[in-house]
């Protein structure tokens, strides 16, 4: 007998998490774990464009019908590998003295696992963060904001800015890392020489240098050290 395949519906991004998992039997040993494991590595190695229910079943050596006892569709595969990266972030044994270190630390290792994934970034913008993984940091991200004061409306926009910027961030220096440091520095030159030639129009930005001093990671810790301050004056913690 074929395997059941999972229940398609509802059909959009997150779907995977919130569908009732079909029995376990006849997978062969094959676990979301597993599944994860290969969606991740095939999206590493050429981005969205090597995924696929069929390529990943070739490189776990199942025929596909056994996926469908896990997954239904591309966008699980998706999720599952999202939720993989979001695991590689390090949960805290117990809240920090300070709840900004604790918002600190987890905005740096974020921005690590999602630049050692380039495809991530882009991925965790669009669409929603349900995998226990991110769910289990999301909840350690939470819980360290409600310490400075934070509830109701206030807890859940400071942590959307939390996310925002270490998404946006990491997908922004994952594009340009693809362009290649050559591409971004003709890039940036070409810019620069732009905003220059109409200085009397844009005087700050053309009064900008070229380069972004020491690189993205220099504007990373001044971006988070600047909203932690804002945020701990909003809270008055």
């Amino acid at each position: 007998m074929s395997p059941k395949k999972a229940d398609t519906a509802p059909p959009m991004p997150g779907a995977l998490w919130l569908r009732e998992r079909p029995p376990r039997r006849g997978t062969g040993g094959l676990t979301r774990e597993a599944i994860a494991e290969a969606a991740v590595a095939a999206l590493d190695r050429g981005g969205a464009g090597e995924l696929s229910l069929r390529g990943l079943a070739r490189a776990l050596d199942v025929h596909p019908t056994s996926l469908y006892w896990h997954v239904a569709t591309r966008d699980d595969l998706l999720d599952l590998a999202l939720d993989a990266v979001f695991g590689e972030l390090l949960l805290p044994e117990a809240p920090g003295e300070d709840w900004a270190d604790d918002v600190r630390r987890y905005m740096h290792e974020l921005r690590g696992a999602l630049l050692r994934h380039p495809w991530s970034g882009a991925l965790a913008g669009s669409r929603p963060l349900l995998g226990p993984e991110a769910l289990a940091r999301s909840e350690a991200l939470h819980a360290a904001l409600a310490r400075a004061g934070f509830s109701g409306t206030e807890l859940t926009a400071a942590a959307a800015a939390v996310g925002n910027l270490v998404i946006s961030s990491a997908a922004a220096e994952a594009a340009w890392r693809a362009a290649g440091q050559e591409a971004e520095a003709a890039a940036r030159a070409a810019m620069h020489a732009h905003l220059q030639d109409r200085a009397d129009r844009y005087p700050t930005l053309a009064a900008l240098s070229a380069a972004p001093g020491d690189g993205w990671a220099e504007h990373f810790s001044i971006a988070v050290e600047t909203l932690l301050a804002g945020l701990r004056g909003r809270a008055g913690a």
